[in-house]
């Protein structure tokens, strides 16, 4: 876990991280829209807490499309930094598909207290990356450009900003997705994510290898879970998000939890089931229970 002094904001502390010198472990974030899961995510020990536009549009019944607004992750991010002091980075999406909302989302997600904003290359209404009923399209980079620095000039130099391309995903050519994060990393990002879902996992040790890394490299291993946060930050990578694997793991638990009370007509198994006292402790850390 990232350590820190009492004066240094979560936002110093993931911007010294992602720069740590060469050979550094990377930074590890981990999908949160909840404090229940942010619970859990400092147990266990990660760096950083991702805010999911998936996750949290899932949590609310919606598709990833784009149907978000930037209060909905603002109120997110309130409870998550209300409860811990753990980095929170944004998953902005598109931030509306133009710069006047693009400012919006950075305003009221930096005063909500996050760390860092990703800003990534998708046209408006966005497509979830691994989306087989819909397909992704790009932006204009132009417009793209002009976001990064509307959203640079709202939160001041301590928020970081990641840009990322979504090039690979429409399978453009690498250079192509190189050359977006460069003209991104000139608007005004910190740090960039080349986003892939090569299952071989390849492709991401060929941008790693490829990038110049004038600014920190950002991963999102989804489809290559085989590769160990260990292999990505040898490679060059300074930051791994697990993106959804929190939620998809409540999801299979719940479920099976669930299969077996519809089976047995009971909740008594204590190996499946948390505790009363660790859901009371998500609001009251110091809280005891009978059960």
């Amino acid at each position: 876990m990232l350590t820190f002094t009492g004066s240094e904001t979560p936002a110093t502390r993931l911007r010294t991280a992602l720069n740590a010198p060469t050979g550094s472990p990377p930074v590890r974030a981990v999908g949160t829209s909840s404090v229940l899961a942010a619970s859990v995510a400092m147990e266990a020990g990660f760096d950083a807490l991702w805010v999911s536009g998936l996750e949290v549009s899932a949590s609310r019944g919606l598709p990833d499309a784009n149907v978000l607004g930037s209060r909905d992750l603002a109120d997110v991010v309130l409870a998550l930094t209300g409860f811990c002091d753990l980095p929170v980075v944004v998953d902005v999406d598109n931030a509306g598909g133009s710069t006047l909302t693009a400012r919006r989302y950075a305003n009221e997600l930096a005063r909500a207290g996050a760390a860092a904003l990703c800003l990534e290359d998708s046209a408006y209404p966005k497509c979830n990356s691994f989306s087989g009923h819909r397909e992704q399209r790009i932006a204009d980079l132009e417009l793209v450009c002009a976001q990064l620095m509307e959203m640079r000039s709202v939160v001041g130099p301590e928020t970081m900003i990641i840009g990322r391309t979504e090039s690979l995903i429409v399978q453009l050519d690498l250079s192509v997705a190189l050359d977006r994060a460069a003209r991104m990393v000139d608007a005004g990002a910190d740090a960039v994510l080349i986003h892939s879902k090569d299952p071989a996992g390849r492709e991401a040790l060929q941008v790693a290898a490829r990038w110049d890394h004038r600014v920190p490299l950002v991963t999102v291993p989804t489809a290559f879970p085989h590769m160990s946060w260990h292999m990505l930050g040898d490679a060059g990578y300074r930051l791994c998000i697990y993106a959804n694997q929190l939620s998809r793991a409540a999801i299979s638990g719940m479920r099976r939890v669930a299969e077996r009370f519809v089976e047995t007509g009971v909740f008594d198994d204590g190996e499946r089931l948390a505790s009363v006292q660790d859901v009371l402790r998500c609001g009251e850390p110091e809280a005891t229970a009978s059960l």
